[in-house]
């Protein structure tokens, strides 16, 4: 692995290495108003993630950072622009294409996790099975349950709890489980660890790159202090301010990473 320096390396040199990685997310021109003729909430020239990274995202409240997570998962639809996703168009999908799509390729932990409460911690992830309408057997699903039950340090009779018996803890874990549970390509991770102390946040953290290892991972929060934990990372501000669609993918550490 090589790192290019933005203020060492050419623009050559960096568009050759973005042309060598493979693009996970691509915005271009993307606006999104949530009243007609008002002001956009989101005004972003270009952003470009290559599969495989792993980006902190960072912006004050009120700045816009859920609204670009929503936009990335298909829950709201750009004013303008278009949002490319693993190759696809992701924004011209019908509603039902997008939702398939969210189903089988984007994993989301959000900030309040959004388990539904009187269901088991097995129905809570297999629910996300079922949306993706995955076809592997019952003995696969439960396997595939227990090896993320075991990397994320969680008992397996903890599959059989309800869901607001946890700890607050241990519904993170779930919500996180919930996110894999597809193997998905992308990951979008919002606000996760604001109610945690420090020594928690750490662990959380850890565990959390090592899990999703094998994903391209949006990970939003205000707290500036979570940059430590990232090779890359940017916040909506610059976002607005890209022109090029290569240079907007330089981040705040001006650094690109190339995986050989």
């Amino acid at each position: 692995m090589s790192i290019i320096n933005k203020n060492n390396g050419t623009q050559s040199q960096y568009n050759a290495v973005i042309e060598e990685c493979n693009t996970a997310i691509e915005v271009s021109n993307l606006q999104f108003s949530y009243i007609k003729e008002s002001a956009p909430v989101i005004d972003i020239k270009a952003w470009q993630v290559a599969q495989g990274e792993h980006v902190f995202l960072s912006g004050p409240s009120g700045s816009g950072k859920s609204t670009l997570l929503n936009l990335l998962c298909g829950t709201l639809t750009p004013t303008h622009g278009e949002i490319t996703l693993l190759s696809q168009p992701f924004s011209s999908l019908s509603n039902r294409q997008r939702d398939k799509f969210r189903a089988r390729n984007i994993g989301v932990v959000f900030q309040q996790f959004n388990l539904i409460p009187y269901l088991s911690v097995a129905q809570n992830i297999n629910a996300a099975v079922y949306f993706a309408n995955a076809n592997a057997s019952k003995k696969a699903e439960d396997a595939k349950l227990r090896h993320l039950l075991d990397k994320l340090q969680l008992p397996s009779h903890v599959l059989h709890a309800k869901a607001d018996a946890l700890s607050i803890g241990q519904q993170q874990r779930v919500a996180i489980a919930r996110a894999l549970v597809n193997d998905p390509q992308l990951l979008i991770v919002d606000e996760p660890t604001s109610a945690l102390d420090t020594d928690a946040r750490d662990s959380f953290m850890s565990l959390l790159k090592d899990v999703a290892a094998d994903s391209t991972m949006i990970f939003v929060s205000h707290d500036k202090a979570m940059e430590s934990y990232f090779d890359r990372h940017c916040s909506i501000d610059e976002l607005a301010q890209s022109e090029h669609p290569n240079m907007a993918s330089f981040g705040a550490n001006n650094q690109v990473q190339e995986r050989k």
